[in-house]
């Protein structure tokens, strides 16, 4: 079954992480995709995004008046997605152990949403 990965983190927590600490974690982030991607979990690719500063959003006017687009996400959410992947797991423990081995949650506030997407291949 595929599962996505979202890489949560808060940004305001992210300044207090010294930044040779943070350079040891992004390599072992690189090793952590080489060593799932060699085993088989991950099922496609994915993204590290850029920062929500740089998002536009695009949601319902209300009152019939059509999509509006916005600068920002505008959200109260004090935690972004920094990145996502996608991985082929037996279950969701089988996921939550891959999501566990994670790297960044070794820094403040960082966590990793794991949801399972939905398969519509045999509907079309």
């Amino acid at each position: 079954m595929k599962y996505v990965l979202m890489f949560v983190d808060r940004p305001d927590l992210q300044t207090s992480v010294p930044p040779e600490h943070a350079e040891k974690v992004y390599a072992q982030m690189y090793e952590w995709f080489g060593e799932h991607q060699a085993a088989g979990h991950i099922a496609e690719g994915g993204a590290e995004l850029q920062p929500p500063t740089t998002a536009t959003t695009v949601r319902s006017g209300g009152n019939g008046s059509g999509p509006v687009v916005v600068d920002g996400p505008f959200s109260e959410a004090k935690e972004v997605i920094g990145g996502f992947t996608i991985i082929e797991a037996p279950d969701l423990d089988g996921a939550l152990g891959i999501a566990r081995t994670w790297p960044g949650l070794t820094g403040p506030g960082v966590s990793v949403e794991v949801r399972p997407i939905v398969d519509h291949s045999s509907d079309m």
